[in-house]
């Protein structure tokens, strides 16, 4: 389950980043926002799978 896990966490950061370039090039600061906040999300999963990483070893 933790490859899969890193790939959707990896798949949200990517759509993240298309929801803030969208959102910058169509001056529509909620999409933007709604963008970084993607990111956000995915980056602390992604801690959330390397601290797991860590114990399991």
């Amino acid at each position: 389950m933790g490859i899969e896990d890193k790939a959707n966490n990896t798949a949200e950061n990517a759509a993240g980043k298309l929801k803030e370039g969208a959102g910058r090039a169509t001056d529509n600061e909620r999409l933007e926002a709604e963008g970084r906040n993607d990111q956000a999300s995915a980056s602390l999963k992604q801690a959330g799978e390397k601290i797991k990483d860590v114990f399991k070893s």
